[in-house]
């Protein structure tokens, strides 16, 4: 074994660990970030992402600020409105049941514009989700294009151009980073955290140094998936990296950390059935199928299964991937008819629609029941009513189909053929369960004490999410705790 000495030893680079990693270098410490991927595969689950930063904002003119001058143009042409804190908190607690930890989502809350602010001022490049959910070229032109308020600020380029510009800024600031360096252990001495062990091709090296662990979920992890999340979790799909697999949050178990928030619950979202098993860099999140709320969604036995028109989509996404995978098959089909076939978001062209005149002529190029599909669909259209379809507010136009789910928003008939199909299936994004942290970072073991020289954040940390997410919440409450977490464990080691 070898040994060596660093202030601050980051587990992880993607989003919130760059960000940790920048903040400890900022408060005086010297940084080392551990990364278990080849250089060519880093960045973790947020190189992946839509990159989308849920924030609490004012309204447009309080977005203006944060936005790259390439794009800024965009604020005078949409609709946004003000998304304040007390809002953002009850998005958060009603996707959650009501179950997420007060303390740690008014944290994350309160200190989401400010980070944001930060990251751009170490070259981060933001814009408006234009384009994200609708192709605004298919829109008519005297029609107001409007985004959700908690959903209208991303990245510029997405999770590739998040990391990038993260990546960047690490090599500005002289900070060294390891490739190919699994963590693989925890360095202890009682309750408190020396190091971190990690796994070389025929040695391990022990580093000493406050530990932020960052690194991701078990949602890569299929034998914890069928742990901890249940039968058939095993076989899903996987959005995004393939490193993800729990070995540290296993190893701050092992060695006293409190298991914290919805073990059993994780982010899983409508994908293409035809995605590849595992993220695909040269894909990124382009595989995702989300423009649901405008379609009728079957399983393969030709049943609706979902209200899918409950809320905005960033608002039930993250949940109705799990509801896919209870379907026989774990399949299911979107499907349009030529009201609705322009509001697919532009990555729809990723995949390969299934097109037919008739729904008989669909539910056999689908596999489906013919009398089945048709007789739902008979039953839906005879249940809507008539009223203004406003596919960009949520326009209460519902149906209360017998015997079906109903649809609370945007239910229109499905009767203007050609009807457009696209398969899809579940894919997982992250897992919900974590460690125990406080509102400084730390790590918190089994007694309820801080575990000394161990600070958490991102995915593997708990309490947050349970049962559904709100988009973008994952990515700023990786970004508002690295921040933290990175100046606490610079200040534990100076001490």
């Amino acid at each position: 074994m070898a040994n060596d000495d660093y202030d601050v030893i980051v587990v992880g680079a993607g989003n919130a660990a760059l960000v940790a990693a920048l903040s400890a270098h900022e408060a005086g410490a010297r940084v080392l970030v551990l990364e278990a991927a080849p250089k060519e595969e880093r960045g973790g689950n947020s190189r992946f992402a839509g990159a989308i930063f849920r924030i609490a904002h004012d309204g447009p003119e309080s977005l203006r600020p944060l936005l790259d001058p390439e794009f800024a143009h965009w604020v005078d042409q949409v609709e946004v409105g003000p998304y304040p804190a007390e809002e953002y908190y009850a998005d958060a607690q009603a996707t959650s049941g009501g179950r997420a930890d007060p303390q740690l989502l008014d944290l994350l809350i309160s200190r989401s514009y400010e980070t944001v602010e930060w990251m751009r001022d170490r070259g981060v490049r933001w814009e408006l989700t234009v384009g994200k959910l609708v192709d605004p070229d298919k829109i008519d032109p005297d029609e107001t294009y409007v985004l959700p308020a908690g959903g209208a600020l991303r990245v510029v380029d997405e999770g590739v151009g998040l990391m990038t510009n993260l990546f960047e800024a690490v090599e500005r600031a002289g900070i060294e980073v390891w490739y190919e360096s699994p963590a693989d252990d925890l360095l202890t001495q009682g309750n408190t955290v020396t190091g971190v062990r990690v796994r070389g091709i025929d040695r391990d090296i022990d580093l000493h140094g406050t530990v932020v662990l960052a690194a991701g979920g078990f949602e890569a992890n299929p034998e914890m998936r069928e742990r901890y999340l249940g039968s058939g979790w095993d076989l899903v799909k996987v959005r995004g990296t393939r490193f993800n697999t729990g070995t540290m949050l296993q190893k701050a178990l092992d060695a006293g950390a409190q298991p914290e928030g919805h073990w059993g619950g994780c982010h899983a979202s409508p994908l293409d059935a035809d995605a590849p098993k595992v993220g695909d860099l040269s894909l990124t999140d382009k595989m995702s199928r989300y423009s649901y709320p405008y379609s009728l969604l079957v399983n393969i036995e030709g049943q609706r299964f979902v209200d899918e028109g409950e809320d905005e989509v960033w608002l039930t996404y993250a949940k109705t991937g799990g509801a896919i995978r209870r379907q026989p098959q774990a399949l299911a089909a979107q499907i349009f008819d030529q009201k609705t076939v322009h509001l697919l978001e532009p990555r729809y062209e990723t995949g390969t629609p299934v097109e037919a005149d008739t729904l008989a002529e669909l539910a056999g190029k689908l596999g489906i029941p013919v009398h089945a599909l048709e007789q739902t669909v008979e039953e839906f259209n005879a249940a809507t009513k008539d009223g203004g379809f406003d596919p960009f507010s949520k326009d209460g136009l519902r149906a209360e189909p017998q015997g079906q789910p109903v649809k609370s928003n945007w239910a229109v008939p499905l009767d203007q053929p050609p009807y457009v199909a696209y398969r899809v299936t579940c894919g997982i994004t992250f897992t919900y369960g974590g460690v125990r942290i406080d509102e400084q970072a730390r790590v918190i073991d089994t007694a309820g004490r801080p575990m000394h020289g161990l600070y958490a954040t991102g995915e593997l940390t708990g309490g947050f999410f349970y049962h559904n997410y709100p988009a973008g919440a994952g990515l700023t409450r990786g970004a508002v705790v690295g921040r933290i977490a990175g100046d606490q464990a610079a200040a534990h080691a100076k001490k």
